[in-house]
């Protein structure tokens, strides 16, 4: 019998409401590698590092695609210290899978070429989705498909310097309702050799508020038979992703603040694609064994045990959501600096407590309808790729 946590005790499991839907698209293939089932980890800015991506595999069985955090192509041909951690991978992860962010061509083709040559992955992501300030005030991320002929040319050189490795990108709708890029881009991407591509639902200026457009997913879909689409956006649950697939099509998911405290969930999705009607709740016991693990997986990756419980500190209310915890006890939880007062503090909670009615519901930021911080005269012209800046290129990895 499998687990929720590492240790011995039988896992909380609950029976879907209905059994599920027919399990759709049950391999996804990118490249030489085939992934089953079709479920891939969101590069998430400060989350998806090796210590999450183990937890999420674990859970999984090993199932699925789990990308790394956003590398940023200067830093990593540059050779800065965070990043340089950041591309390290488990040796039981495969296939990994690095993203990198870059908004010049050259300096992109030469990061590729260096995961090539030093073997540092076996597959690689691009990212023209982020939607933060920081990255799109540089035209990068959700902003860079706007300039048709900078995405071409980027698309170009990582794919002519990847080698066998496959490329896939990740993007946005577009940078707002009156400049959708969505199904230009995806035919840049065929054109250019991109081997599959996430479409998440909303707009640069959605952030990450209302809900996700899953028509625009089925309409790239449509726009682009020729490769692999998937959807992401607005996934909390395993029914979710099969009702994705349903109604749009799409040949697998992409999945992100669903997981947020919640590593299990692709345990949920690996039974649901494989038509499973079980799906984990656990209790606050067992939610407080995978904290205490994630807190020393992030000391070990780290190299200090206090600096991984620190980090860990962002998690806390995304797992205990829904739980009967006091403000105070909350409080407390966030503010430890060693395991072993992580442990006392976990202790102290009502750990009996099942899993709470609509805990697999949304978590993560919500805001909306934002301003899209872009460069000077960025809309002007979607094929003058002039107004680039020099120093566009991000020196820092992780968003």
């Amino acid at each position: 019998m499998t687990t929720l946590a590492t240790s011995p005790a039988a896992p909380s499991v609950a029976p879907a409401t209905a059994a599920p839907e027919a399990a759709a698209a049950a391999t996804l293939t990118i490249g030489p590698h085939a992934v089953r089932p079709p479920v891939v980890l969101a590069p998430m800015a400060g989350i998806t590092n090796a210590p999450f991506r183990t937890l999420c595999r674990e859970f999984s069985g090993g199932k699925g695609l789990f990308v790394s955090e956003m590398i940023t192509t200067r830093a990593l041909v540059e050779r800065n210290d965070k990043t340089m951690q950041l591309i390290h991978f488990d040796a039981t992860e495969t296939p990994r899978s690095i993203q990198l962010y870059g908004v010049d061509p050259v300096t992109v083709g030469k990061a590729v070429r260096m995961i090539v040559d030093e073997d540092l992955a076996d597959h690689i992501d691009l990212n023209f989705g982020c939607p933060v300030p920081k990255v799109t005030r540089k035209g990068g991320g959700s902003a860079l498909p706007y300039k048709r002929p900078l995405l071409r040319a980027i698309l170009h050189e990582a794919v002519g310097n990847a080698g066998a490795l496959p490329v896939t990108m990740k993007m946005r709708k577009g940078i707002d309702d009156d400049h959708l890029t969505y199904l230009d881009a995806g035919r840049i991407a065929v054109d250019e050799g991109v081997t599959a591509i996430a479409l998440h639902g909303r707009t640069a200026a959605q952030h990450y508020g209302g809900t996700a457009d899953w028509d625009a997913i089925a309409r790239l879909k449509e726009h682009v038979p020729e490769i692999p689409v998937l959807g992401n956006g607005d996934i909390w649950s395993a029914d979710d992703a099969l009702r994705m697939v349903r109604e749009t099509g799409c040949d697998g998911v992409v999945v992100g603040r669903g997981c947020l405290g919640r590593p299990w969930l692709f345990r949920d999705l690996v039974s649901a694609f494989e038509g499973g009607a079980e799906r984990v709740t656990p209790t606050l016991r067992e939610v407080a064994a995978v904290m205490r693990r994630h807190a020393e997986l992030l000391g070990e990756w780290i190299g200090d045990e206090s600096r991984g419980v620190i980090d860990f500190r962002k998690h806390v209310a995304w797992y205990l959501k829904g739980f009967s915890v006091g403000s105070e006890m909350r409080k407390r939880l966030a503010i430890t600096s060693s395991l072993a007062g992580l442990d006392e503090q976990l202790g102290l909670l009502a750990l009996d407590q099942p899993w709470p009615e609509g805990a697999d519901g949304p978590r993560g930021r919500t805001s909306g309808n934002n301003r899209v911080v872009l460069p000077d005269g960025w809309l002007k012209d979607p094929y003058d790729c002039a107004g680039v800046a020099a120093d566009a290129e991000l020196d820092t990895s992780g968003g």
